[in-house]
């Protein structure tokens, strides 16, 4: 064994013994308990960054573990390898994006090796390749033939140069993001998936979830939004038309003083046809943004359309209004305004001068004249329904509206059909052809997949396959007919990866039927909280789907999740003249901290002048503070940076970089290997077994197997990783300052060495592979292999105490005795002890209390 701690070469030896001897492939073992350790497949970006390293090293901790429990673990990795961003790199260096995907992919996946990560390569996937795509556009087909897909025509957001749809987030002060053109507001067919089919099922089943963080669930509720109301109809004043509205509050039914319909509502647009204002309103509205919160922010709008409704109770008649905070893709794209208990109703009405009536009795501090009254209370005004509170009015008004056809109470969703068409180009193609009758099929089984062809050029603007018109010609029952050209939502991709980890060869079908349910759920989820709505829920979604084909039996894909914090560092910056911010590497700024770590002076490395530290905050391309996870494994080992990433923080928690951190870290790990290297150098141990241990020793072994029962919690029920870490470098504090001298000196030391390698290999794995090799009892069996340290419970058993003495409230003595002493015997020993004696000399001892292992009270005066 070196005497010197030599990182790179010991990773690479234990690295290439990894690959040579398949240690992390998985196989299916019926009757040995699985563990299935999934971190969220990453974007082949080109280069990793520290959250990636945060996430991926969580997960092999956690798998390392869960096999040393004598678990059949197994732990993928893939890639998410569709999306616009990869158009854009395309464009960027005149490239095609298949081309540029699969170069970061190799490159990452050698940067995930160097790190150590105990994947199994095997079960690779990238959801680019046609094995993959294939049994995502035949499920597509399947649910097709099932009656969840449908296609209509659905408002997006037009680039009339670009001729694409944007995302909300693409449209920025209203014009495209990379043309700068005005958005349109558009109706295309689009394709959905029936989400809403199952949204009663995604809510219900959070409750299973009980290793699920409480704050993602809650925001899965949010947005799922069950809410029961009375829908109702209103009629339109001299015509046969109407229209339905859906309220959570017919409490305040009798103080509407007019409705609002969206722009694109049929009456709306009929109206138009004569009213030249509310034309141009409607065309002012297809620019308009349409998320929640921007709708909440923009300034409300509307015209009045002309039309009278008919209040479905009172008869009385209320002005139809066209509004902009009304959309046509929620509801019914009309909503009853009750001005006098509704904020937005409120400062509508207040804006064009229509009546605010108010309905529900006030609370203190309530004032109609300055805001709406918006809590639930007594309802007045309301004529039979006078003194009624929130429960007896739904109630009572509920019934008769049902008494009269003019409504119903009925469950709504917040939810929203999954919208899965996307005008890209790198995606999976949506199987269905498009025939000249204007009717849709799905693509015959037998022609998928239907391949994305992945020579292309991009132009900047519309996609390769819309701009090929061959490509989408195709043929059905002999007829001519179009491919649709549209791709999948990526997120179609990343709702069903975990379950075709478990059979990724599979040529045949979709999923292997028995290896999914041998593996599936997933035992432990990992990734970030961004994810805790869309991702999460459409795979939640999507495996319910899997399950109701037969392919899967469980109900949902992820037992367990943690979500894990973003890493954050240090930002420096200087003001350009324009006054812009020029951001500048931490790496090229030399810093002075004060005693309490604050930043005194900042000095660019470049030319010597000083900069201006702006804290921290989350690592970014924007503020070029991200730290190149290559050049500190380079530099320290990954090793180092696994540990350092472990223990800075909890793992929910953000993580704030740190060089001086790194170094610390560094230095543990050096501490580690020449304890063993030391140990190795005294001499050979013999084995615990039949030794007789003084105290000394005896205490040490039980400072280990506390340790021991610390780590294994902290590590397998709580997840905190952090003071686990911490327990064992109290531990080596320990064995730092323990002889060698004696047979049963060396003994303990090899004891707590061999545990320690343990405890650490999750964390550690290269150097504990290694490490392992010199310590163990049987060199034969790999670290990963060996079992989990146990707790030696007679080992946590004391054989003295130390007692504190106190006389009238105040220290005295400590004295050590027997663990199981007696009240007596103890009380004997107190007051013999010399100083006791001092202290109460002349006095009478009026009181004796004993704290049983702990202290012992004289009173006396």
């Amino acid at each position: 064994m070196e005497s010197i701690y030599n990182p790179q070469a010991i990773e690479a030896t234990v690295q290439k013994f990894w690959t040579d001897n398949n240690t992390f492939k998985a196989t299916e073992k019926p009757g040995k308990e699985k563990f299935y350790c999934l971190a969220m497949f990453p974007y082949p970006s080109g280069r990793l960054h520290m959250g990636h390293v945060r996430n991926y090293s969580l997960g092999d901790v956690i798998s390392r573990y869960q096999r040393m429990q004598g678990k059949n673990v197994m732990q993928p990795m893939g890639w998410d390898a569709f999306g616009l961003p990869a158009e854009n790199a395309a464009i960027k260096n005149k490239t095609a994006p298949g081309k540029w995907t699969y170069q970061n992919i190799d490159y990452m996946r050698g940067q995930l090796q160097s790190l150590g990560f105990g994947y199994d390569w095997s079960r690779e996937l990238a959801t680019c390749k046609k094995d993959y795509y294939r049994w995502e556009q035949w499920f597509f087909t399947k649910l097709y033939e099932k009656g969840l897909v449908y296609k209509k025509n659905a408002t997006v957001n037009w680039d009339p140069v670009d001729q694409t749809v944007l995302a909300n987030e693409q449209v920025i002060d209203g014009r495209g993001w990379r043309s700068g053109a005005l958005v349109e507001r558009k109706e295309i067919p689009q394709w959905f998936i029936k989400i809403t089919d199952y949204a009663e099922e995604l809510l219900d089943d959070l409750d299973q979830l009980t290793d699920w963080p409480e704050q993602v669930k809650t925001m899965q509720r949010n947005w799922i939004g069950r809410s029961q109301g009375v829908e109702m109809t209103f009629q339109v004043e001299g015509s046969n038309d109407s229209f339905d509205i859906y309220t959570t509050r017919p409490d305040t039914l009798m103080g509407v003083t007019y409705v609002a319909l969206a722009s694109q509502h049929p009456l709306s647009l009929a109206a138009a046809k004569n009213n030249p204002e509310l034309a141009a309103f409607i065309e002012e509205c297809k620019n308009s943004k349409t998320t929640e919160a921007d709708m909440a922010a923009m300034e409300k709008k509307g015209v009045d359309t002309g039309l009278k409704a008919i209040h479905p109770i009172t008869g009385e008649l209320v002005p139809v209004w066209a509004a902009n905070f009304v959309l046509m893709d929620y509801g019914s794209g009309a909503v009853m305004s009750v001005p006098g208990h509704d904020q937005r109703d409120y400062e509508f009405a207040q804006k064009y001068g229509l009546e605010i009536k108010q309905v529900i009795a006030a609370q203190e501090g309530d004032d109609i004249a300055k805001a709406a009254i918006t809590e639930k209370n007594t309802l007045i005004n309301s004529g039979e329904f006078d003194g009624l509170d929130f429960e007896q009015a739904f109630k009572a008004i509920s019934d008769k509206l049902i008494s009269e056809n003019k409504g119903k109470v009925t469950t709504n969703y917040r939810l929203r059909d999954w919208g899965v068409s996307r005008q890209r180009y790198w995606g999976t193609p949506i199987p269905m052809i498009n025939l000249e009758n204007g009717k849709s099929v799905p693509v015959p089984e037998s022609e998928l997949p239907v391949e994305l062809p992945e020579d292309v050029v991009m132009n900047g603007t519309t996609s390769p396959i819309k701009d090929d018109p061959e490509w989408a010609k195709t043929s059905y029952n002999g007829e001519a007919a179009l491919r649709e050209t549209d791709t999948f939502d990526t997120f179609m991709e990343s709702s069903w990866y975990y379950a075709r980890y478990c059979s990724p060869s599979d040529d045949t079908q979709m999923l292997d039927p028995e290896k999914a349910n041998y593996w599936l759920p997933v035992d432990q989820y990992i990734g970030g909280i961004e994810h805790a709505i869309l991702h999460l829920l459409y795979a939640r979604f999507f495996h319910k789907l899997l399950r109701d084909v037969g392919l899967v039996e469980c109900d949902e894909p992820f037992k367990s999740l943690l979500c894990q914090g973003m890493v954050l560092a240090d930002t420096y910056y200087r003001e350009a003249d324009n006054g812009a911010q020029e951001w500048i590497a931490p790496s090229d700024v030399t810093i002075e901290r004060n005693e309490k770590g604050q930043v005194t002076s900042a000095i660019s490395k470049l030319d010597g002048e000083p900069v201006i530290s702006a804290g921290m905050s989350k690592m970014s391309k924007s503020k070029n503070n991200g730290i190149d996870p290559q050049e500190v494994i380079e530099k320290y080992g990954a090793d180092t940076v696994r540990l350092f990433i472990m223990f800075t923080s909890p793992p929910e928690q953000t993580l704030e970089w740190s060089d001086a951190g790194v170094e610390g870290a560094h230095r543990f790990v050096k501490r580690v290997y020449k304890l063993v290297h030391d140990f190795k150098e005294s001499g050979a141990a013999p084995e615990l077994a039949g030794l007789s241990l003084n105290a000394d020793q005896k205490k040490l072994r039980r400072e280990l197997h506390k340790t021991i029962a610390k780590v294994s919690d902290d590590i397998g029920r709580r997840n905190t990783f952090n003071t686990a870490i911490a327990a064992i470098m109290e531990l080596m504090n320990h064995l730092a300052k323990a002889p060698l001298a004696s047979d049963e000196d060396k003994a303990v030391m090899q004891e707590a060495i061999r545990a320690v390698v343990l405890m650490l290999t999750p964390i550690t794995p290269h150097l504990c592979h290694y490490l392992w090799q010199q310590v163990a009892q049987d060199s034969s069996v790999i670290v990963e292999d060996a079992p989990w340290p146990s707790v030696d419970e007679s080992a946590l058993v004391e054989d003295e105490k130390l007692i504190i003495v106190q006389v009238n409230g105040k220290l005295r003595a400590k004295i050590t005795v027997a663990a199981d002493a007696s009240k007596e015997a103890v009380e004997a020993l107190g007051l013999a002890d010399e100083n006791v004696v001092k202290f109460t000399e002349g006095k009478t001892v009026r009181k004796v209390i004993y704290v049983p292992g702990k202290l012992l009270n004289i009173v006396a005066n």
